[in-house]
């Protein structure tokens, strides 16, 4: 005999998957509506303000889905800007559907009108969060009002959490679960299809170093790049005092070559300025972005600058953290094992001027990492040049069993609702369940498609957020009958 949900699923999927079909064809204009509501906040992560934890944008934007919750009829609730909660129904919650409202900041090089004035074209509906985290999290609240206006009924509740803070650490979920139990079963639409049940753990730590400043001319007066450390950074910049214009360009254009970043040199207040830009992804897969940072940190480091503790130190970076090394090599940290695959490295965030430097770390790893062949190992490669590691501790890794039976109920409905073979997956990336136990990701990216999340152009195909809906709703009424 099979598991309870997974039995229920296949009565359920013949019983109501015609039905939700059709109410998401008929509501295919609302749902794209509403995530366009919210695109149009701006909300990323900022300095606390009075009752606004992350700043006004993501309270705006919490507000503005609280607001669609209620309007649909659902009881809603506001921890104090940090989560908001709406519910189905008054019993007991089975199952907690998990998405974040704040986004990581727009960026450059967008074609369409701009990150946040959001626009449908050829089925594809862009704006900075369509696809991480507010087309998803508008298709669970679409999935939940599918199944209260259809009349299904329901034994158990389901409960949307919508949090503010995901880009930025998820603090808001631990102040939520300071204040609330995890339901049985949570998963969260933050991520890739068909299952998420395996994500890394990880290192997110600065590194700092200092020393005497030197008047010895050439000189490097200020490097910087990056400002959200899960983003391999698109633009950095240097500023370079006594060295000729021509010198720096031709070797500039020496660099662009090798690095494939795109390097402008110019003046600046008497000053030799070098702006590159690269191309920015998530962290957790950097090979698909191209690490300004790192280009510039490299062309500088061989440029003819007088010797010096500040030089020495550029150059340290340079071979602590070459341009194209995003599997930690250079650290002695690169590793693998055959349940989560590679170790993955970005610096994300550099800062360098005439007396110190710091440096962030976003560094994906394995289950087979610990702090003793990981952490420790970078603080004592750092040390070797006179740099600190400010923290060794490492996030753990999450684990769900493929044989649970949330993951058979969802592969299910995967397959019934796609005709795709379904199937469990491991990740770099951390998503909103990384710290809940027996949580997984659930879409909304199909493997086929590259929504461009983090990056200039982020869009959400809308029949993939219209099926998300579907198997949400479908996810409901198998977990909650």
């Amino acid at each position: 005999m099979c598991p309870e949900p997974q039995c229920k699923g296949v009565f359920g999927a013949m019983e109501y998957q015609k039905q939700i079909q059709e109410y998401f064809a008929a509501h295919r204009q609302q749902l794209v509506d509403a995530v366009c509501r919210l695109v149009r906040i701006r909300s990323v992560g900022e300095d606390p303000q009075p009752g606004m934890p992350y700043g006004p944008g993501p309270a705006a934007a919490l507000a503005e889905a609280l607001e669609m919750a209620g309007q649909m009829g659902f009881a809603t609730r506001n921890y104090e800007n940090y989560v908001g909660t709406a519910d189905l129904n008054d019993h007991p919650t089975q199952l907690a559907i998990l998405a974040h409202l704040d986004v990581v900041p727009g960026g450059t090089g967008w074609t369409v009108p701009g990150p946040y004035e959001p626009v449908e074209k050829e089925g594809k509906l862009y704006g900075r969060g369509t696809g991480d985290d507010k087309g998803p999290a508008v298709a669970a609240l679409f999935a939940m009002k599918a199944v209260k206006e259809l009349g299904i009924p329901l034994q158990k509740n389901v409960r949307l959490i919508l949090g503010t803070d995901e880009e930025r650490g998820s603090h808001d979920l631990t102040y939520y679960f300071s204040k609330e139990k995890a339901p049985p079963m949570s998963f969260s639409p933050d991520a890739n299809y068909p299952v998420i049940n395996i994500e890394k753990g990880g290192l997110r730590s600065s590194f700092t170093g200092q020393w005497q400043p030197s008047e010895a001319l050439p000189r490097l007066v200020r490097l910087e790049g990056g400002n959200t450390a899960n983003i391999v950074p698109q633009q950095a910049f240097a500023l370079l005092e006594g060295i000729d214009l021509e010198t720096v360009r031709k070797h500039c254009d020496a660099y662009q070559a090798k690095t494939r970043a795109q390097f402008q040199v110019s003046q600046e207040n008497g000053l030799v300025r070098i702006d590159v830009l690269g191309l920015s992804a998530h962290a957790s897969m950097p090979e698909k972005g191209n690490n300004a940072i790192q280009a510039l940190v490299e062309a500088v480091s061989t440029l003819p600058l007088a010797k010096s503790s500040s030089f020495d130190h550029l150059q340290a970076v340079a071979r602590l953290f070459p341009h194209g090394d995003y599997l930690g090599r250079a650290l002695g940290v690169d590793q693998k094992d055959d349940i989560s695959g590679v170790l993955t490295l970005n610096l994300g965030i550099f800062h360098m001027d005439l007396e110190h430097l710091e440096g962030v770390i976003d560094s994906r790893t394995p289950i087979c990492a610990n702090e003793m062949n990981m952490s420790r190992v970078v603080a004592r490669r750092l040390a070797e040049y006179d740099l600190q590691l400010e923290n060794t501790r490492m996030n753990p890794p999450h684990h769900t069993p493929a044989d649970s039976p949330l993951v058979k109920t969802l592969l299910s409905i995967y397959e019934n609702y796609t005709s795709r073979q379904g199937g469990c997956i491991a990740i770099g990336g951390g998503t909103y369940v990384h710290h809940i136990e027996g949580g997984v990701a659930f879409g909304c990216a199909f493997p086929e498609t590259d929504n461009h999340f983090h990056g200039p152009d982020e869009f959400a195909v809308v029949d993939d957020l219209l099926i998300s809906a579907q198997m949400f709703a479908q996810a409901i009424v198998e977990l909650c009958a």
